[in-house]
């Protein structure tokens, strides 16, 4: 399955910081957390924007922040 694509065709990538903390958080946060590759405060990963990406920052959204590159 292919990312979600501009109209130049290039792969939108989307970079995701963590800028709350996740203690005192339900254990499926922190888990999403790890699954998106962020272990500590202020961490920043970079990924393809997919719909499981988007689903995963969705469920703690309130923990980071996102912005969207074109690659």
């Amino acid at each position: 399955m292919s990312a979600k694509k501009n109209v130049s065709g290039e792969k939108k990538m989307v970079k995701i910081t963590q800028v709350r903390s996740a203690i005192g958080r339900d254990e499926t946060q922190k888990k999403t957390l790890r699954a998106l590759g962020i272990r500590r405060m202020h961490q920043t990963v970079v990924h393809r924007d997919t719909p499981q990406i988007r689903g995963m920052i969705a469920a703690v959204a309130h923990l980071v922040s996102v912005e969207w590159l074109e690659e």
